[in-house]
């Protein structure tokens, strides 16, 4: 079942010309270059992680407590790669 945005990138891609086309093409064909690549996810995940480790020691102290705050922290870093 077709959404208006659907509908509406079908339409755009008639208008261009573009008359064989399945279904939602030009949608994903625009949502793929939005994509990080595979590269840059790795080059950061570790530094991801560690800002997600830092934030849980620093805001989640009070509502958790120190310790188990300090576990989820100690959780978080033993997923970096």
């Amino acid at each position: 079942m077709k959404d208006p945005e659907d509908e509406a990138f079908e339409q755009l891609a008639l208008k261009q010309g573009q008359w064989e086309h399945t279904s939602g093409w030009r949608k994903r064909q625009i949502a793929d270059a939005h994509k990080p690549s595979l590269e840059y996810v790795e080059m950061h995940y570790n530094d991801t992680l560690e800002q997600v480790a830092v934030e849980l020691e620093t805001k989640f102290t009070q509502p958790f407590g120190r310790d188990t705050v300090q576990s989820f922290a100690a959780f978080v870093r033993g997923m970096k790669r």
